[in-house]
């Protein structure tokens, strides 16, 4: 018998087992590993066949392996890329249900909890046009927040999804400070949070504080992956929010050691938008508007074009296009 390593237990310290693998016997009976050569310490005159059997197993083995691997991560990613999808589309009850699943099946997994709750605000921020010029470029709204939100059930369900994700994501992070999911749903789950106390239940100053927060999280995600280019999202948002403020109140805040520069947030938010992945539409739409905000509407233009070409049932990016025509 040959023994052959693979994934489980056997080897102290290891995650391999060995298995049995029978000899191969030649047509005249000689069992391969007693064939001139073998017990000499060489393979004779030519290539060991025990070595050209197995060790093309050990690497199929592997490959096998990686490609289970890689094609759960795709599944998974494919799963939650159709839920915002969806989402982009203003089609928020079927991105949900596309959430709602991926929970059932991930239950351990933050990201379904942050993707649901990301949906419930957006649909929320959809409802008062915060996604629009109209709003962006009104610095009482986009400063003051939304006039009379009123109280709705996806404000509540928001709530209560962005929390559920938040202390998932903080288990995670209490087992392993650098682990990049809990990284990264505790960012969104936070950024989405300081949106919801600007816009909806005006606390700015809970607003404020969960942006600086976020920043630094953000900051520590991309230390830990630098791929993570949808983290550029919450800096760049909050440093163009932060920036847009009035200079008394960006002296004040610098004073506790806020700061903000919205020409640092539109270079962030061009990261995200470039090279983003479930936030690349969102950052799209941020570096439009911001753009209109500085003037700059050839970018709109390009940014909202793409953006139609790529969702073209969602009315909001036509109409921004239209506008910029």
């Amino acid at each position: 018998m040959v023994d052959l390593l693979i994934a489980g237990s056997g080897i102290p310290g290891s995650s391999c087992r060995p298995i049995r693998i029978p000899r191969v016997r030649r047509s005249g009976g000689t069992p391969i590993s007693m064939l001139p050569g073998r017990d000499s310490g060489h393979c004779g005159s030519g290539t060991c066949l025990r070595t050209i059997l197995i060790k093309p197993s050990i690497l199929l083995l592997l490959l096998l392996l990686a490609f289970q691997s890689v094609s759960a991560k795709a599944n998974v990613s494919d799963t939650l890329n159709a839920g915002f999808n969806r989402m982009y589309e203003l089609k928020f009850p079927e991105a949900r249900q596309v959430f709602n699943s991926y929970i059932r099946k991930h239950p351990s997994d933050p990201m379904g909890e942050v993707s649901l709750a990301a949906s419930y605000l957006f649909e929320e921020f959809n409802k008062h046009g915060v996604l629009t010029s109209s709003f962006f470029l009104n610095n009482k709204k986009l400063l003051g927040g939304i006039p009379d939100p009123g109280k709705d059930r996806y404000q509540t369900e928001f709530l209560r999804a962005d929390s559920q994700a938040r202390q998932m994501a903080q288990r995670l992070l209490a087992a392993n400070p650098s682990d990049r999911t809990g990284l990264f749903v505790i960012t969104l789950a936070d950024g989405m949070q300081a949106d919801y106390d600007a816009l909806v239940a005006k606390r700015d100053l809970d607003s404020l504080m969960l942006l600086h927060r976020t920043k630094k999280l953000a900051r520590k995600l991309l230390a830990v992956d630098p791929g993570a280019d949808d983290a550029y999202l919450a800096l760049g948002a909050a440093n163009y929010i932060i920036g847009c403020l009035p200079g008394y109140k960006r002296f004040f805040l610098s004073l506790g050691g806020i700061h903000g520069s919205r020409k640092l947030g539109m270079h962030q938010l061009r990261l995200a938008a470039q090279h983003g992945h479930y936030l690349k539409p969102f950052a799209k739409v941020m570096l439009a508007l911001a753009a209109l905000r500085e003037k700059q509407p050839a970018l709109a233009l390009q940014l909202f074009k793409e953006l139609h070409d790529q969702f073209p049932e969602n009315h909001v990016f036509a109409s921004e296009l239209a506008k910029l025509r």
